[in-house]
């Protein structure tokens, strides 16, 4: 994809390694001072595997993706460094020797239930968020460390390492924690930007298990011999710590160059908040189950994280293997004519958490409601669309109260960017306006933390003024009945709280 003309303006180019939960690519960057293109070099599939054991990431064939990559980035013209982004939470174990102890769980595995509820004779849940400011989500490091507890892998543990952090050990040797990915975890204290060793001792957890953190824009290393003489780029170069956890990297490149703003990330999961200076620690935060996670420049994430796009990748999945249209274009055009607000679900319902027959799962959530049930593919997207804009409203209405803060314009970035539909609905729903793009959001971050800190750019808003002035945007206008809107947002039950 390139979203500029190539010019001999761009002065450096930078190789980002964006992983998401279905996929991997690695995309060049090159950057100049009023210029930014992009290139995808290569993509490869992040598939899951299920162990007797659970379900586990193969974190290997990710590696071996991403020296592939690098290789075709090398081919393209070389690169000024790398940078690593993926999802949150997720961890592997070193032993004494380095070497990797199994393959990461994958943070949609069983194996959390009930964790949460076993901690709560240590930590209470009021005291976890006033330390951590987390969102309680059944995945969170803290809960999985729990449900790990008394095995051979942590037994035998020295080092843990987030999988971005695992990834960069691999290919520099280094070891070290992001912050923005580390404050996901229940183990970092919300208010000084540090582990919170009080937390680890109560939770009987090593403190020397965690590295030492890194904050965007640090110096990660240079690449190890092997991994130069594999990928065919110079032994020099840097592997620089960007917002490694994909969603601040997203953050970082919403196009806002006015306050007020919301943002919602949107892809597998909708990440829908704001950009604060300090976290919101009340107790009405805690119930309301939003989350401050680290951004860049210490700025505070406060949101909500949304069951997103998952559930319309499910289905399309399911589709598939029934030999289904699923075409995406189709389905959008079919939801587009469905009867509004005909059945209704709450996307963060547990039911929709696990892979699996997603159409099914929405169809009896429907009948058990009470609601009509979608007959046909038409309905089931149009109810997903829907539900999920007014999970959107839902959030972004509160967490403006929580913070007292006005919103005045959403942006929308990431892969639900594309989907005129969402974004039409989700201004719709809001009765805000909603700016779309850019869809690269992560790649862009992780590519603009590289750039300033090889002195191309300047702070945030310099960067965001690049990105405004270079991608395309696209803009929707609130239209529609405001009173069906606000009688659909009364049918759907209040989003789930903490237990």
């Amino acid at each position: 994809m390139t979203t500029t003309p190539p010019s001999s303006a761009f002065a450096s180019a930078f190789a980002a390694v964006d992983l998401g939960a279905t996929s991997g690519r690695v995309i060049v960057g090159r950057v100049g001072r009023e210029n930014l293109d992009l290139t995808e070099v290569h993509r490869f599939p992040n598939t899951p595997v299920r162990l007797p054991d659970g379900l586990r990431w193969d974190v290997l064939a990710l590696f071996q993706g991403i020296l592939d990559g690098l290789r075709e980035a090398a081919r393209s013209g070389g690169v000024t460094s790398v940078g690593v982004d993926t999802w949150a939470v997720d961890y592997g174990l070193l032993d004494v020797d380095g070497a990797l102890l199994g393959h990461p769980f994958h943070y949609r595995d069983s194996r959390t239930d009930g964790a949460a509820a076993r901690l709560r004779s240590r930590v209470a849940p009021e005291e976890l968020y006033g330390i951590t400011g987390l969102q309680h989500l059944p995945f969170n490091t803290v809960f999985q460390l729990a449900a790990a507890q008394g095995t051979a892998q942590q037994k035998a543990a020295r080092t843990l390492l987030l999988i971005p952090d695992l990834l960069i050990h691999w290919l520099t040797g280094s070891i070290g924690a992001e912050e923005t990915n580390a404050s996901t975890t229940g183990l970092f204290d919300a208010r000084t930007g540090a582990w919170s060793e009080d937390l680890l001792r109560r939770l009987s957890l090593d403190p020397g298990l965690l590295p030492p953190l890194r904050a965007p824009g640090d110096p990660a290393g240079t690449l190890l011999p092997h991994v130069a003489a594999y990928t065919g780029l110079d032994p020099r170069t840097p592997v620089t710590t960007v917002a490694s956890h994909n969603t601040a990297s997203a953050v970082v490149s919403v196009p806002a160059t006015e306050p007020d703003f919301a943002y919602i990330s949107c892809g597998t999961w909708s990440l829908a908040g704001l950009e604060l200076d300090a976290p919101v620690l009340t107790e009405e935060s805690r119930a309301a189950n939003f989350t401050n996670e680290r951004g860049i420049d210490g700025t505070v994430r406060y949101l909500r994280n949304i069951m997103g796009m998952w559930l319309l990748e499910e289905c399309r999945r399911t589709w598939e293997r029934e030999n289904l249209p699923a075409h995406l274009s189709t389905l959008l055009a079919d939801a587009a004519r469905a009867e509004p607000f005909a059945s209704l679900v709450d996307p963060d319902a547990p039911e929709f958490l696990a892979p699996g027959d997603m159409p099914a799962r929405i169809r009896d959530y429907c009948a058990r409601t009470g609601q009509r049930v979608p007959g046909n593919q038409g309905a089931i997207v149009r109810c997903v669309l829907e539900s999920l804009a007014l999970a959107h409203r839902r959030a972004l209405r509160r967490a403006a109260e929580l913070a007292g803060r006005d919103i005045n314009r959403v942006h929308l970035v990431g892969g639900g960017s594309r989907n005129d539909l969402l974004c039409q609905l989700t201004a719709d729903a809001t009765g805000l306006p909603v700016v779309a793009g850019p869809t690269e959001a992560t790649a862009l971050g992780n590519i603009l933390v590289q750039a300033r800190a090889a002195g191309l750019v300047g702070d945030l808003a310099d960067m965001r003024r690049l990105i405004a002035s270079t991608q395309h945007l696209r803009h929707y206008t609130p239209r529609g009945d405001t009173a069906a809107w606000n009688a659909a947002a009364a049918r759907l039950a209040p989003a789930p709280g903490i237990p």
